[in-house]
C-alpha cells in the first residue's frame, strides 16, 4: 500500500538520491538527518498535501471531548456522554442542552494556534504546499493564512439558519442567551460542523480523495497512518514520499517513508532553518 523508503521505525534512514541504508542510534544526530531529508523531500516535491490530525490541536492545548478523562467529566456534568449530546438528534430535539454543551465545551475550550500553522501558511506562500486537509473545526490553518484548506468536518466560524440560509458568526452563537436563533425568521441556527454520527458530504469526500491522489508528497501531521478519520484517504496515496510527524508511536507508521516522532510544532519550523 505504501512505499517503504526513507526511514523505518526511527532506527533506519535512507537517502533519496542513493537509497543506501544508514543505521544510527536515535538522538540529536539522527533527528538532524531526518530534518535534512524532510527539507529535501519538500523542496523537490511537485505537489505537497498536508493532512492535519488531532495532534495538531493537542499541541495547542486542546483536549478532545472523547478523551477518557474529559469524557468522564462531561458525562458527570451533563448526564450523558459527548457521543450522545454532540449529535444532530440532540440539536433537533433538545437544542437548549445541545447549545449549553456546545458553548461551554466546544467554544470555551478552543486550541491555541502554534508554530505549525504559521509554517504551513509560509510553505503555501512559497509554493511548497498545495493543499491542507484538516478535521479541525477551529480553522487554525485558515486563520493562520493557509488558503487552500479542505475543512472536512466544517468550521465553528460558519453558522447558518436552517430555514432562510442567513449566515452568522461564531461570536453571535457564542454570545447568544440560550439557543441562538435567526434574527430574521427566528429559526435555530446550525453550526456548519460535522456532529458525531453524521456522514461527510459526498463532494467533500471526492475532493479529499482527489487531493491525496494528486500528491507527490503526503505529510501526515499529528496523527497516524491508521487514523480513524484519515486512513481511508491515505490509502489512495501513490506518490513518492509519505511522511509521518507525530509524537505517538503506531505499528502501521513504519510503512511511511519517513517517520519523525515529535510534535509538528517542534519539527516544521526547522524546514526554514
Amino acid at each position: 500500500m505504501y512505499k517503504r523508503g526513507l526511514a523505518e521505525y526511527d532506527e533506519i534512514i535512507m537517502m533519496p538520491e542513493s537509497k543506501d541504508i544508514i543505521k544510527m542510534k536515535e538522538g540529536k544526530h539522527m533527528m538532524n538527518r531526518k530534518i535534512e531529508l524532510l527539507k529535501k523531500i519538500i523542496n523537490e516535491s511537485s505537489y505537497t498535501v498536508a493532512i492535519c490530525g488531532s495532534g495538531m490541536m493537542e499541541e495547542g492545548g486542546y483536549i478532545g471531548v472523547k478523551k477518557q478523562e474529559r469524557a468522564y467529566e462531561i458525562e458527570e456534568k451533563y448526564g450523558v456522554s459527548p457521543e450522545d449530546i454532540f449529535t444532530g438528534s440532540y440539536y433537533n430535539t433538545r437544542p437548549e442542552r445541545f447549545f449549553r454543551f456546545y458553548k461551554n465545551e466546544m467554544l470555551h475550550y478552543m486550541p491555541q494556534s502554534t508554530a505549525s500553522a504559521d509554517v504551513l501558511a509560509r510553505m503555501e506562500r512559497e509554493g511548497k504546499l498545495q493543499c491542507l486537509i484538516t478535521a479541525n473545526i477551529y480553522s487554525i490553518a485558515r486563520r493562520a493564512g493557509v488558503k487552500n484548506v479542505l475543512e472536512i468536518h466544517g468550521s465553528i466560524y460558519n453558522n447558518k439558519c436552517q430555514r432562510c440560509g442567513r449566515d452568522y458568526s461564531m461570536e453571535y452563537v457564542r454570545d447568544a442567551k440560550g439557543v441562538p436563533v435567526c434574527e430574521k425568521c427566528k429559526s435555530v441556527i446550525r453550526p456548519q460542523i460535522l456532529l458525531f454520527g453524521e456522514m461527510m458530504d459526498a463532494s467533500m469526500i471526492t475532493r479529499t480523495t482527489e487531493e491525496v491522489e494528486k500528491a507527490d508528497v503526503l505529510l501526515v501531521l499529528g496523527t497516524t497512518l491508521k487514523s480513524e478519520v484519515y486512513s481511508n484517504y491515505i490509502r489512495y496515496f501513490n506518490g513518492k514520499y509519505l511522511v509521518v510527524i507525530h509524537d505517538e508511536d503506531h505499528y502501521e507508521d513504519h510503512k511511511a517513508d519517513l517517520v519523525i516522532k515529535d510534535q509538528p510544532k517542534n519539527v516544521l519550523p526547522k524546514i526554514f532553518d
